[in-house]
């Protein structure tokens, strides 16, 4: 979707800031916040793509006010809403409500462990053919899609060449919807500065973006 997470390529966000020896988590909360979203999506309510849509619908004031951990506490707490794991008093009391329904932990902790150190894979083993082939030039689609979408506006419109195919992978589009996983190959493509920036960019650089089938055509 069009929004203010989507700033990439934008001009006035200032220079990217990097710190030194910068820790996994800058405060305790942090890593609880990390662990009740892993912990609570082996329940199977949503996927990974549903809770990405989920923070880029915090409201854009919001978004860049907060950190990143923020934002995501806060769209963990609608998802659990959205989804019937709490409701809204709840949310808000903090309290369970009295008579509300108790159940087992769907994690284990050696589940816990695997979880964290491999993730949760999106490659699918299915026979899906590819549309392109390495070295094809291809046009990112111009779409502003209302829902969820891993196509950077910057790219949109514009023309590249096919790198390489790194196989077939669940479309985070449809899947952030409860829609399907329309599994598709995804390409790492690559465009030239220029073509995305202008002539004030330079001849030098490139930048290489991972596109799945339904971004592309032929260019």
């Amino acid at each position: 979707m069009n929004g203010i997470h989507d700033m990439g390529g934008l001009h006035g966000m200032g220079p990217v800031e990097r710190e030194k020896n910068e820790p996994v988590f800058h405060a305790r909360w942090e890593g609880r916040v990390f662990a009740l979203r892993r912990a609570m999506g082996a329940w199977g309510k949503w996927n990974l793509e549903a809770t990405r849509y989920e923070v880029e619908l915090v409201p854009a004031a919001d978004y860049l006010r907060m950190s990143y951990y923020q934002r995501q506490f806060v769209a963990f707490i609608e998802l659990m809403v959205k989804r019937g794991l709490m409701t809204q008093a709840e949310a808000e009391s903090g309290k369970e409500a009295r008579g509300s329904p108790k159940a087992v932990p769907a994690l284990t902790v050696t589940q816990a462990r695997t979880l964290v150190t491999q993730g949760v894979p999106a490659s699918r083993n299915v026979p899906v053919p590819s549309r392109f082939q390495p070295g094809q030039r291809v046009r990112a689609l111009n779409i502003n899609p209302k829902g969820h979408t891993r196509l950077p506006r910057y790219a949109r419109g514009k023309v590249g060449a096919i790198d390489r195919d790194h196989g077939v992978h669940v479309f985070p589009d449809t899947n952030a919807h409860f829609l399907g996983e329309k599994p598709q190959h995804v390409y790492s493509v690559r465009f030239t500065a220029r073509e995305l920036w202008g002539e004030q960019a330079s001849l030098r650089d490139s930048v290489y973006i991972d596109m799945w089938d339904d971004y592309l055509e032929s260019a």
